[in-house]
């Protein structure tokens, strides 16, 4: 990479600005140059699947923002970008608890917002790298707001990607929907009832957020005879990819957060 020295030195100077802000760089928010957030989608977790853009971007910007993971390991957003990113860019892990609690929920995105802030109000720009794609179902969604509710001055930009029906469907080795087909993807968590509704309309349901109700989702299905027709997929991409065809004899499955339902 011709450029490589350069963007070294260049991230050199940032991290130097970063770690030693002076008292004479404050000004009136009117005269700020505020930096840019952002929020790139980084795919389901092969690191392939990001996209030219999102890579050089990433290498590009001086501090890289990503969910942390549980129990003190990576999450899958920082495992993936871990092939792209150097040592030379600053880390800005951030905590976003796996609750329904809107409280928790609300002060997580403060407090990420916050963190993330710090930078853009000195012009630096930041880079949230995003499982999936960033404007599907995404945390990033929730971290922008919080930011721009408070500092409406500060440029966004989301590079798409590759988000999981779309990697499911690759896994399975079929089209996601063609022609005239109806497609429906939903979040099922708080609306398992909901299935039997989707299913006199759509030819395609993608249910998203299923592991905490799959047993549940289990017995709809086979009320509606679709046990045949459906497909759990977990892990899409990953090195730990599993695919289950047919449903009839997983009722009694654990299944992990990273999994959705293809019928």
């Amino acid at each position: 990479d011709l450029h490589y020295p350069l963007r070294r030195q260049r991230q050199m100077c940032i991290r130097d600005r970063v770690l030693s802000i002076s008292k004479h760089t404050q000004h009136l928010d009117m005269d700020k140059t505020f930096g840019t957030l952002y929020g790139i989608s980084i795919g389901p977790g092969d690191p392939e699947l990001i996209t030219v853009k999102g890579k050089r971007l990433l290498q590009e910007v001086p501090v890289i923002a990503f969910p942390t993971g549980i129990s003190g390991r990576k999450g899958v957003a920082e495992q993936i970008i871990s092939f792209w990113v150097d040592n030379q860019q600053i880390k800005l892990p951030l905590h976003f608890p796996y609750v329904k609690n809107k409280k928790q929920l609300q002060e997580a995105w403060k407090k990420a917002a916050f963190n993330v802030e710090n930078y853009l109000q000195e012009g630096i720009d930041v880079a949230f790298a995003c499982e999936g794609d960033v404007n599907f179902f995404s945390t990033f969604t929730y971290l922008a707001q919080f930011i721009l509710k408070r500092c409406p001055q500060i440029s966004i930009k989301t590079i798409p990607g590759v988000c999981s029906p779309i990697a499911s469907a690759s896994a399975l080795g079929v089209p996601l929907t063609f022609y005239s087909q109806n497609l429906a993807i939903r979040p099922i968590v708080h609306n398992v009832n909901e299935i039997q509704m989707i299913a006199n309309w759509a030819d395609t349901i993608v249910l998203l957020k299923v592991n905490s109700v799959y047993t549940q989702i289990w017995d709809i299905l086979q009320s509606l005879n679709l046990l045949q027709h459906s497909s759990l997929i977990v892990r899409a991409t990953q090195s730990e990819e599993n695919v289950y065809k047919d449903l009839t004899n997983y009722r009694h499955l654990s299944v992990p957060y990273l999994s959705l339902i293809h019928i």
